[in-house]
């Protein structure tokens, strides 16, 4: 692809190519079942004091809408001179890994079979009153063109499923979800036995389960809550576009800071096949793998051009967007807390009393943060013991971490399907990973 680029000013042009599939069934009735595909662009241009904005699903106006932008930017024959000018990508090159599976020739009818057959498992449990199924899948491909002469292709896929239910057993009730996320249609099997086990757990759950004695715990996360809060309770903290201008936050997260003890180690990286996967940016960086706490210092944070220029840091690859229609923001890829030396076992074991968190539903964060498990047990004498329900566990985020005493060397891929939000930017893929991790003193509700 070729375009006239005007002089004096930056400008880049980011393509995308989609395909996507929605499909949703409520107590056995479709309800929804959407294949959605499009071809648009986002332009901008910078000259140096402020950026100009288009977006435009006409490939053929793209040039127009650059011409349009120049018109109104101020040119600036010194902006090669600036670090934010020089942080821009100049790339070249294709990374297509998805063009032999891609879900968009998988058949409407093999996904709407795929919902079908998870079906039975929801009506035979005497339990579940009320279920709701979603399968979505997306293929996109991206390019990306820009005046310093970076000119990229690189695709992303992703297909799942979400299943919701809720359990009710006289004036008891709780809700939980099982969902599976591949980056390939045909990776999407074995899930019966996993789904059946975890209806039958709730079902006990919600039978058994006792009201927690609100206080303060040691608590066990398991691998997916762990991945949760590394993603909700520190990521966020991580994407330094809110640190821009702010010097007394600069001051309070200043790297080399210790946050933790020495197994502590978290990483976001775009560069491993999953939902994080993003191979370059939205800015044409290469994403990379950055250790944003190794051994329990703070070593790293997330950047795009402008906020690595303003913070005076490398460009880190974590400029994105969801779509054609925004401009990319400093966000998470695939954010993990890193293996640890102890077994779960041993987390269990040496713990007299506690909490041990198997589910969440949700949960947010930036200085303090949340978190709403579905599924939780007490631990007694080195023992998981009686289900109990917990309405919120919260903490000081940097408290937090300093507070994790043991990591277990077990860490899970996670396969989530869940989007992340940022400002009016949701849902964005990232992933979140973990070990189960042992946290001191936490505020149990």
């Amino acid at each position: 692809m070729s375009y006239i680029f005007p002089k004096n000013l930056y400008t880049d042009v980011r393509i995308e190519h989609l395909f996507s599939t929605e499909i949703r069934y409520t107590l056995g009735e479709l309800n929804e079942c959407k294949v959605r595909q499009y071809s648009a662009a986002f332009i901008r241009v910078y000259d140096g004091d402020r950026w100009y904005y288009a977006s435009t699903s006409n490939l053929d106006a793209i040039q127009t809408e650059i011409d349009a932008l120049s018109e109104l930017a101020t040119e600036n024959d010194t902006l090669e001179e600036t670090q934010i000018f020089q942080n821009f990508s100049t790339e070249k090159g294709e990374k297509l890994v998805f063009t032999e599976h891609k879900v968009s020739d998988v058949p409407l009818e093999d996904k709407i079979s795929l919902l079908q057959s998870i079906m039975p498992l929801m009506e035979e449990s005497a339990y579940v009153k009320f279920w709701t199924l979603l399968y979505v899948d997306e293929y996109k491909v991206k390019e990306f063109y820009n005046s310093k002469g970076a000119q990229l292709s690189w695709d992303f896929q992703r297909a799942g499923f979400f299943a919701l239910f809720q359990m009710a057993e006289g004036d008891r009730q709780m809700q939980e979800y099982f969902q599976l996320g591949k980056t390939r249609f045909d990776e999407l099997k074995d899930y019966e036995s996993t789904l059946t086990a975890l209806l039958e757990e709730c079902a006990q759950f919600m039978s058994e389960s006792e009201a927690v004695e609100p206080g303060a715990y040691t608590v066990i996360l398991s691998p997916t809550v762990a991945g949760f809060f590394a993603h909700e309770c520190f990521g966020h903290k991580s994407e330094s576009d809110f640190m821009m201008g702010d010097e007394a936050t600069k001051a309070e997260w200043f790297l080399g800071k210790r946050v933790g003890f020495d197994d502590l180690s978290i990483i976001d990286s775009g560069q491993e096949l999953g939902s994080g996967y993003v191979p370059f940016d939205d800015e044409g960086n290469v994403a990379t793998k950055t250790y944003l706490v190794k051994n329990g210092i703070l070593t790293g944070r997330l950047h795009s051009a402008a906020s690595a220029a303003d913070l005076g840091e490398a460009v880190t690859g974590n400029a994105r967007a969801i779509n054609y229609e925004y401009e990319p923001l400093v966000r998470m890829t695939t954010t993990a807390i890193d293996n640890g030396t102890s077994s779960f076992e041993q987390l269990i074991s040496e713990l007299e009393d506690g909490v041990y968190v198997k589910g969440i539903m949700h949960g947010s964060g930036m200085s303090t943060f949340t978190l709403a498990p579905t599924r939780a047990y007490y631990i007694k004498d080195g023992k998981i013991g009686k289900p109990v329900r917990i309405s919120v566990i919260s903490d000081n985020v940097f408290e937090s971490l300093g507070k994790i005493d043991g990591i277990a060397n077990d860490v899970e891929v996670s396969a989530s399907l869940a989007g992340c939000g940022k400002g009016d930017q949701f849902p964005l893929p990232v992933g979140h990973d973990g070990p189960h991790i042992r946290i001191r003193d936490m505020q149990v509700q």
